[in-house]
């Protein structure tokens, strides 16, 4: 690892130490692993990844006042190491157009960008992807399910109004055939549970 990236991960490491509910540090490696991942199939800058994938979520909205900053302390960050001005400009505009809730106004993005836009959502899916929604649901007293609240928020719930909907926006080939894996293990798992429930799916 580069020593920019090193000095980056510390950084981000000290700030994000507070954070938890599957939106700490543990996702942002996570996303960082996926990230080489996919970058060693399709290619891309890969410093410019994996500072982007370090810096997606240290200023999360949800853990700022609802005010997204992930932008402005990629910038702070960078230019405190020493970072050009091209990769930092490149990283911010990263950090600030991959989220799910950027929606249309999210602006078009590099390779570089398609590619820890891919890792971040993939890690809403699969086994991690189930936990995340539990954890999260359970800090904002959500149940995962109720069968007598049809509009109530539950973590089913989000599985089809989110989750399931990834995979056909997966910008990489080998984001998409990732995301069709861990979305066919979450289907599983939802049909066992369901099951379970004596529900059908």
């Amino acid at each position: 690892m580069q020593q920019l990236t090193k000095q980056t991960e510390a950084i981000v490491r000290e700030r994000m130490s507070g954070q938890a509910a599957g939106h700490g540090m543990d996702h942002v490696l996570r996303v960082l692993a996926s990230a080489r991942a996919i970058q060693s199939e399709v290619g891309g800058d890969l410093e410019t990844i994996e500072l982007s994938a370090l810096l997606h979520d240290v200023g999360d909205a949800k853990f700022h006042d609802g005010v997204e900053r992930s932008a402005e302390f990629a910038r702070e960050i960078l230019s405190s190491l020493g970072a050009g001005d091209d990769l930092i400009e490149h990283v911010a505009h990263i950090v600030d157009n991959i989220s799910f809730r950027k929606g249309d106004s999210a602006k078009p993005l590099s390779l570089e960008g398609q590619i820890v836009q891919d890792a971040d959502r993939l890690d809403a899916l699969g086994a991690i992807g189930i936990v995340r929604t539990i954890e999260y649901g359970a800090a904002l007293d959500q149940p995962f399910y109720r069968p007598d609240a049809v509009d109530a928020k539950t973590g089913v719930g989000h599985f089809h109004e989110k989750l399931f909907k990834l995979k056909s926006l997966m910008n990489t080939d080998a984001g998409r055939r990732m995301a069709e894996d861990r979305e066919a293990f979450m289907r599983t798992f939802l049909d066992q549970f369901m099951s379970e429930c004596g529900e059908e799916t």
